[in-house]
């Protein structure tokens, strides 16, 4: 009875454990951001489609809400649009505003180059 009870918290914590347990692009944003828009006209239609995008799906955040459960960053955000790596709802690196789409590709590429190794790599 003992490892059945053990073994219901143990779901019980996995089921409610961190809202992020794995690699995500946080996007923070607001109403009425020039940028914001321009991103998700320029990169959000194939963004999910992409290496980048399968490797650190993206989780949209109002610049006003609260942070989701889980998720610690190294000091709250105030431009938008800001990007956020999160690893296991952490941050491991950000970018401030949008530079256009030939220049987000290659900066999102050195974020997710900041992965630990095992995590690096694009599936």
């Amino acid at each position: 009875m003992a490892r059945f009870a053990s073994f219901l918290v143990g779901a019980a914590a996995f089921l409610a454990g961190p809202a992020l347990a794995e690699t995500r692009l946080m996007m923070v944003e607001q109403s009425g951001c020039h940028w914001c828009v321009q991103w998700h006209k320029d990169v959000g239609p194939e963004y999910p489609k992409t290496a980048e995008g399968q490797r650190a799906p993206l989780l949209r955040q109002d610049l006003g809400a609260p942070l989701p459960d889980g998720v610690t960053l190294t000091s709250r955000a105030t431009y938008t649009p800001t990007f956020v790596l999160l690893q296991d709802g952490a941050e491991i690196a950000r970018l401030e505003g949008y530079p256009g789409e030939d220049f987000f590709w290659p900066l999102l590429g050195a974020m997710l180059d900041k992965l630990p190794p095992e995590q690096a790599a694009l599936q």
